[in-house]
């Protein structure tokens, strides 16, 4: 039986090893045919290199198909080292041209290594300077003249056309779109929140050294397009007002925001400084830090008299007080071991809470603070979204600071000065989403800046997003007359004629690195919404330490009313008799 097995193997092993042999003198009848002498001599010389392709980045338009942000061609230059025959007139030539180290140049093409086949010179030449190397290329071919050496040459300069990113418009809405770096990636606003749908996906590909063998480079989808909510015109507009505003009451800085109260939309977002975005890498030139970037939204302060806003719904809501509930302002309260004092250091005397409103009253609201509780106030401040994100499609939002009992820096007196916005510290995005839930019949909305996507030709448009109901219809209907009749009531620079429109000032204090608060400047602020009865429209004002008036009610206001005026225009809003009367037809 051994026998029997043993022959088998030796069978098997002999046929197999017949067939390794076989396929051996196969593999050489191939290498040494006529057809594979041919297939070297047509890929003799073929080298390259890989290259990854990148899409085109997704455009960005405003609402109204304004294009905000593209994309035009610009180069690569580079060179070929082996078809080099003047180093010393490509380094001379590109270093007038571009820019580019004459000796480094020189160096990095005469001394490199021997398998390096391309050298890439710069990425981002632009058209112009691009043709004019062409140009000079070609003209310097043409008048080569054959044995003489050392001629001006260009020869092995190649050029590969790639898309970058550009801005039509500039430094408008600079603070919402951001900005893209030669590296493709995007920084700040749109572009780095969604980088990666603008961006779209990258392919790696053989490029090879013959330019006359490029293969040809297959179709990579473009990154998605963005429509966003921005209203290009109001834009505009609100960038002028505010860089006029500065100019008039002497601000070091400010924010505007124009934003839908019904559905959260951006329609303009304005900050100061701006950056030309065509011109990112001076960044650093103009801003100290990142949170300055958009104020609006990457800035937390203490926002002062506009939070009273809050604190009175949040009273009305939990039944603290009533509309006509009223107190008697003696014209300071102690809260804490702490004396409180109206910003005039007066009395007023008896007061429902639309007086405490109109008259902005400190020690009226530290009160109601006090009647309602921590508990209570606190509670309706987080569901106020108060010192967290609120989401916004924007990047680098700051969540500021709210202390509650319980942490380790919250003080008794804490609960009267957060009532009328000091020790508190918010973003102006941040207020107006709390605020949208008394414009918008209590309910928030979630601010945002992306309107829809474009992808393969269809349009996919972003549904509202509510962020909450923390107070009833009912308390945000009173307190909009409340805030209605108390700009009416003291005849507010704020007002525009022909609408009806709720609104608050802010006069805050600005807090020193001493541990006080500053007594000759202040951050002015002004949030207002309007129509009254149709709300369509709300606006966040901040000037920064205005030198012309301390008081936001002779800086902040006027220029929300500028606001309110242009965006009515703008946006088409009749005046409240014309709406009424439209509206009975």
């Amino acid at each position: 039986m051994r026998k029997e097995y043993s022959w088998r193997s030796i069978s098997l092993a002999a046929f197999f090893g017949l067939i390794g042999v076989f396929i051996i003198l196969q593999m050489l009848r191939i290498q040494n045919s006529p057809e594979a002498e041919e297939f070297r001599k047509t890929t003799r010389g073929y080298k390259g290199w890989m290259q990854t392709v990148y899409p085109a980045r997704g455009e960005l338009y405003d609402r109204n198909g304004h294009l905000l942000a593209g994309n035009q061609i610009v180069y690569e230059v580079g060179i070929t080292l082996e078809n080099i025959e003047n180093a010393h007139t490509i380094a001379e030539t590109l270093s007038a041209i571009i820019g580019i180290d004459y000796a480094e140049l020189y160096q990095a093409i005469t001394e490199a290594p021997e398998d390096q086949i391309y050298h890439m010179v710069d990425e981002y030449v632009y058209t112009a300077d691009a043709e004019i190397l062409q140009q000079m290329k070609t003209e310097m071919e043409e008048a080569m003249v054959d044995g003489i050496e050392q001629q001006p040459s260009l020869a092995g300069l190649e050029f590969r056309e790639h898309l970058a990113r550009s801005y039509p418009e500039d430094s408008i809405g600079a603070n919402v779109l951001g900005f893209v770096t030669q590296s493709g990636h995007g920084y700040f606003g749109i572009e780095e929140k969604y980088n990666d749908l603008l961006a779209g996906s990258s392919v790696d590909i053989w490029i090879p050294a013959d330019p006359n063998r490029v293969e040809e480079i297959p179709q990579v989808p473009d990154g998605t397009t963005l429509i966003l909510t921005i209203d290009r015109d109001l834009q505009v507009a609100t960038e002028d007002i505010l860089d006029q505003a500065l100019y008039d009451y002497g601000a070091k800085s400010g924010t505007i925001i124009v934003m839908d109260p019904r559905n959260g939309e951006i329609i303009a977002m304005a900050s100061t400084p701006r950056l030309h975005l065509s011109e990112f890498w001076a960044y650093d030139q103009i801003f100290d830090n990142a949170s300055e970037f958009n104020r609006a939204t990457n800035l937390p302060y203490e926002p002062g008299s506009v939070f009273k806003i809050l604190t009175m719904a949040a009273a009305l809501d939990s039944g603290t007080v009533e509309p006509d509930t009223t107190y008697i302002d003696t014209g300071s309260i102690q809260v804490g071991g702490a004396i409180i004092q109206n910003w005039d250091k007066q009395a007023w005397g008896m007061q429902n809470m639309t007086g405490c409103l109109q008259h902005s009253l400190n020690v009226c609201l530290a009160w109601i603070a006090v009647e309602m509780g921590p508990q209570t106030f606190y509670q309706y401040m987080t569901d106020f979204g108060i010192g967290r994100a609120t989401g916004i499609d924007l990047g680098g939002e700051a969540e500021g600071r709210l202390r509650i009992p319980g942490d380790a820096d919250w003080y008794a007196v804490d609960l009267a000065t957060n009532s009328f916005g000091q020790g508190v510290s918010t973003t102006p995005i941040q207020i107006m989403m709390a605020t949208s839930a008394i414009a918008n019949g209590g309910t928030m909305v979630t601010p945002h800046v992306l309107y829809g996507m474009v992808r393969n030709g269809e349009q996919y448009n972003i549904p509202v997003q509510d962020a909450g109901t923390p107070i009833s219809s009912q308390t945000a209907r009173d307190l909009s007359e409340m805030l209605a009749n108390s700009l009416a009531y003291e005849e507010s620079l704020a007002l525009v004629p022909g609408y009806r429109l709720a609104g608050k000032t802010g006069t805050a204090q600005i807090p020193t690195e001493y541990g006080w608060y500053a007594t000759d400047v202040t951050n002015s602020s002004f949030i207002g919404w309007g129509p009254v009865d149709d709300p369509q429209f709300m606006i966040y004002v901040w000037l920064e330490e205005p030198s012309a008036s301390i008081w936001a009610s002779y800086t902040a206001a006027p220029v929300f009313s500028q606001v309110a005026e242009t965006t009515t225009l703008l946006l088409n809003i009749p005046p409240d008799q014309v709406r009424h009367q439209l509206a009975t037809k």
